[in-house]
């Protein structure tokens, strides 16, 4: 089976997320070190622009935005199991609010000053203000403001409260005994939270909610080792796309199979990806096109929170 590639930077909290994730599946890994603002040219010849963190590749085959890789993950190493039918709609709406709202929250809330003198210690003033200029950007042409900063406290209080008391029989995760992957949604966007220097307090009067973190970063990473972009770009080259295998629709939203189409996020990032559509799941859609670096790659994105056009 050809290696899982996760392209990401260490302060990222959705790469925090799926390398949790990685570590709760004892999982070897490469990892590649990217930019935290763009350009990214060594990752951009794979994505074709898509500029949010983490990516995931495999071999030829390039994943976006967590909810997805989350679901390969899980089916090409379904043990231990971090998904049950049974519990289905409740982990993911669990885990769509944490991606979404609370996660907003949680970047309002720890992206005040104190939180960012925190996070950005040992950076000069220049890549601070890089950094700022680069999600500013991110957010043009999205329907994804920035929340507020009362609106990111109310969310946040209602939410930890919410989660210690789920949390205060005794169980070990969300939703009983084994995690799941609403358990790592939830997680990343407190991680940062806790990043955040003396904004940090914010977490110390829910002690189920800290024993539950505790026991995420237990986890640890998995198995990661270093790769370089350079060898990333070598393997998607010598690689075909062998998508994994799924329901086809054969269409998505008016465009079939071998149409020239454009693929973006409707939240932020919205930067367009351009190719053909190579697949339709009832989930997803993967988009294939090429690059003079890597050859043919196929590029895969979920349904839900991103939006496809004929181009």
């Amino acid at each position: 089976m050809p290696d899982l590639i996760l392209h990401h930077y260490p302060a990222s909290p959705f790469a925090e997320k799926i390398r949790a994730l990685l570590g709760a599946k004892s999982l070897a890994w490469r990892s590649v070190e990217i930019p935290m603002v763009m350009p990214k040219p060594e990752l951009t010849p794979l994505t074709g622009g898509y500029r949010r963190t983490p990516v995931l590749q495999v071999g030829a085959d390039v994943y976006c935005d967590t909810a997805l890789i989350a679901r390969v993950i899980e089916r090409l190493h379904p043990s231990p199991p971090l998904a049950s039918d049974l519990t289905a709609m409740s982990d993911f709406a669990l885990a769509h609010f944490a991606d979404e709202h609370l996660f907003a929250a949680a970047v309002a809330y720890a992206m005040q000053p104190q939180g960012m003198e925190a996070m950005f210690a040992g950076m000069a003033p220049e890549q601070v203000a890089a950094f700022a200029e680069d999600r500013r950007k991110m957010r043009e042409g999205g329907s994804a403001p920035r929340m507020p900063l009362a609106e990111a406290w109310s969310v946040l209080l209602g939410t930890l409260a919410r989660l210690d008391g789920q949390l205060s029989d005794g169980r070990r995760f969300l939703t009983g005994e084994a995690a799941r992957t609403c358990d790592f949604a939830c997680y990343h966007p407190l991680w940062f939270v806790g990043r955040a220097g003396a904004l940090a307090s914010i977490l110390e009067p829910y002690p189920h909610l800290r024993g539950w973190m505790g026991r995420i970063e237990a986890f640890g990473h998995g198995a990661p080792e270093p790769m370089s972009a350079a060898e990333a770009l070598q393997v998607a080259r010598e690689s075909t796309p062998g998508m994994l295998p799924g329901r086809s629709l054969r269409e998505a939203d008016g465009v079939v199979v071998g149409d020239a189409v454009s693929v973006s996020a409707v939240d932020y990032g919205v930067d367009p990806v351009f190719g053909t559509l190579a697949n339709a799941e009832p989930d997803a859609f993967s988009v294939r096109r090429t690059d003079p670096r890597v050859g043919e790659v196929v590029v895969h994105f979920p349904r839900i929170g991103f939006r496809i056009r004929a181009a």
